[in-house]
C-alpha cells in the first residue's frame, strides 16, 4: 500500500472499534460454546425437534419467496408502472420493521381478528399459532432479500439477449425461463441463500404471530429463547450451529449480493 493510498488514523481506529464491537460477540458464543458435549446438546430430543421444523419452515418459505417474489423481482426490474417506488419501498419495509411489529402486522392482517381472518376462518383456515403461519412469517421477513437482490441483476441484464430469442419465437415466460433467469443465476442464487437463511433465523415475527408451541412453531431461535431460561450453556451451543450456517451463507456468498445491489438502478 502506497503512502498515498494509505488510509487516514482517523479513520482506521473508529472502523477497527466497529469491527471489535461486531467481532467480540460473536467470539464470546464461540469461546462459550460447550464443545465436549456439543454433539450431545445438539441431538437432544427437543432441539432435533427445532432443527427439523426450522429446516421445514425455512424451505417452506424459500420456495413460496420464489413462486411469488421471482415475478415481483422481474416487475420490478423491467416494467414501468404507476406506484412503483411504493411497491419498492414496501418491499424493503419488513427489512427495517422491528421483528415485533411485523408479527402484530400478520396479526391484524390475517388473524382470526384481522382484516382477512373472518373470511379465511370461513374457509377453515387458521393461520396464528400454526405451521403455516410459521412459514407465512418467515415469508414475510426473507424474501425482500431474494427480491431486491434479483431485481438489480435482473436491471443489469442487456436486453438484446431477450429481444435475440424473442425473434427466434420464445415468449416472455419461455424467454425467462430460458434466458433471463439463467444470466441472473449467480444473483438468483445468492438472492435465495440469503432468503433461506433469513428464514432460518427468523425469531419475532413468529413468536408474535405462531407462538413458541414445540413441534408445531418452536423453530431453533424460539428454542434458543426457552434454552437461556433453562439451560445456557445449550443455548449457546445452538446460537453456534444457528451462527455457523448464517456465517457459511455468507461466506458462500462473497460478496455477490452487494454487488447486486450496487448495480440495483434508483
Amino acid at each position: 500500500m502506497t503512502p498515498r493510498h494509505r488510509p487516514p488514523l482517523t479513520l482506521v481506529l473508529p472502523a477497527l472499534l466497529a469491527i471489535a464491537f461486531l467481532l467480540v460477540p460473536l467470539l464470546g458464543i464461540v469461546a462459550d460454546a460447550p464443545w465436549t458435549g456439543l454433539w450431545t446438546r445438539l441431538t437432544e430430543p427437543s432441539v432435533a425437534a427445532a432443527l427439523r421444523l426450522s429446516l421445514l419452515v425455512s424451505a417452506w418459505a424459500l420456495a413460496v419467496s420464489m413462486v411469488v417474489g421471482v415475478p415481483l423481482a422481474w416487475l420490478l426490474a423491467r416494467t414501468d408502472f404507476p406506484g412503483k417506488t411504493a411497491v419498492r419501498c414496501l418491499v424493503i419495509l419488513p427489512m427495517v420493521l422491528p421483528p415485533t411489529v411485523a408479527g402484530v402486522a400478520l396479526l391484524r392482517g390475517l388473524g382470526r381478528r384481522g382484516l382477512l381472518g373472518g373470511w379465511l376462518e370461513s374457509l377453515g383456515i387458521t393461520l396464528p399459532f400454526s405451521t403455516t403461519g410459521a412459514v407465512l412469517a418467515a415469508v414475510f421477513v426473507s424474501m425482500p432479500f431474494l427480491v431486491i437482490t434479483l431485481e438489480g441483476a435482473l436491471a443489469g441484464i442487456e436486453p438484446q439477449y431477450e429481444e435475440a430469442a424473442a425473434t427466434m419465437g420464445a415468449g416472455p415466460l419461455r424467454t425467462l425461463r430460458l434466458v433471463t433467469l439463467p444470466l441472473a443465476g449467480p444473483s438468483l442464487a445468492a438472492g435465495a441463500a440469503l432468503c433461506w437463511a433469513r428464514a432460518l433465523g427468523e425469531f419475532g415475527a413468529t413468536i408474535t404471530f405462531a407462538g413458541n408451541l414445540e413441534g408445531t412453531t418452536q423453530t431453533l431461535p424460539l428454542k434458543v429463547y426457552l434454552l437461556l431460561q433453562e439451560d445456557q450453556e445449550a443455548a449457546t451451543a445452538v446460537s453456534l450451529l444457528l451462527l455457523l450456517v448464517a456465517a457459511a451463507v455468507l461466506i458462500g456468498l462473497r460478496g455477490r449480493w452487494l454487488g447486486s445491489v450496487r448495480r440495483s438502478p434508483g
